[in-house]
């Protein structure tokens, strides 16, 4: 009796294992930083910037940065040189 559910569980085993490979299929797609969305880190960064700096902070043309492009200059909210061209002067 053992070695007949043994026997069967084993055969589930391997049809489910078999069968789930026909399925799936993987497309992985990869990014500079190991995998991770560039441009949706850039975004992030650039909400993160607007809510550091409010009104100071043009979030819409570093959003608009990120995606032109590409996620290559991701602004640092502590680093006044990476955002020094979405920051502007209140009246």
């Amino acid at each position: 009796m053992f070695w007949t559910k043994l026997c069967f569980i084993s055969v589930c085993v391997v049809f489910l294992s078999l069968t789930g490979r026909a399925t799936v299929e993987a497309n992985p797609q990869l990014e500079l930083m190991g995998g991770y969305d560039i441009i949706g880190i850039c975004i992030t960064n650039c909400a993160q910037c607007k809510k550091m700096y409010g009104a100071f902070f043009e979030g819409h043309l570093c959003a608009e940065a990120c995606v032109q492009f590409k996620g290559k200059t991701i602004p640092d909210c502590e680093d006044l040189g990476s955002i020094a061209p979405f920051l502007n002067k209140m009246r």
